[in-house]
């Protein structure tokens, strides 16, 4: 029994560990995952297992890993839902990038991404030009918002139990 609690410790510290390095490091890591971002938290996925295990690679440690790191996940998002100051500083703020058709450069430096790749999320979302775009803004999840004059709102409707969308203005 000692060694499986040494095996939810052990679990809570990598977790923490990867959070703080994860938050660190930067938003853009989330949402917009190249192949050389999914083959580095592949790696650290792998290099970290060992950490939280150790020698006991039986049944019963992969499931005191598992159950730990469920209930540690489910602690936080309680406690990031109760707490502004919590969820502020792990998640951060929103970041505004583009307002009415002007790049903020300097937020683009602190959240380390290249006008080409918010060029690439203002096309991801039907707007050819930095300079049709009303709003660009980097969320706490690392999307990239985009509003623009042509924005469109999609009302959805039921009729007769169906939902039709309907493009409005």
């Amino acid at each position: 029994m000692n060694d499986l609690l040494n095996v939810a410790i052990r679990s809570s510290v990598v977790y923490i560990f990867v959070i703080l390095a994860i938050r660190l490091f930067g938003k853009k890591e989330l949402a917009q995952l190249s192949v050389i971002d999914l083959v580095f938290i592949l790696l650290i996925s792998n290099s970290v297992q060992n950490a939280m295990v150790g020698n006991n690679t039986s049944l019963p440690a992969g499931i005191v890993a598992a159950v730990t790191l469920f209930a540690l996940n489910y602690v936080l998002k309680l406690l990031l839902f109760k707490s502004k100051r919590l969820n502020t500083l792990l998640q951060g703020n929103p970041l505004m990038l583009i307002y009415k058709g002007s790049v903020m450069t300097p937020h683009l430096e602190q959240a380390k991404i290249t006008e080409a790749e918010l060029h690439a999320a203002v096309r991801e979302h039907g707007v050819e030009a930095f300079k049709d775009v009303d709003l660009a803004v980097l969320e706490v999840d690392g999307n990239i918002s985009v509003l623009s004059q042509n924005f469109q709102r999609k009302t959805v409707r039921k009729i007769r139990g169906h939902k039709i969308i309907a493009k409005t203005s």
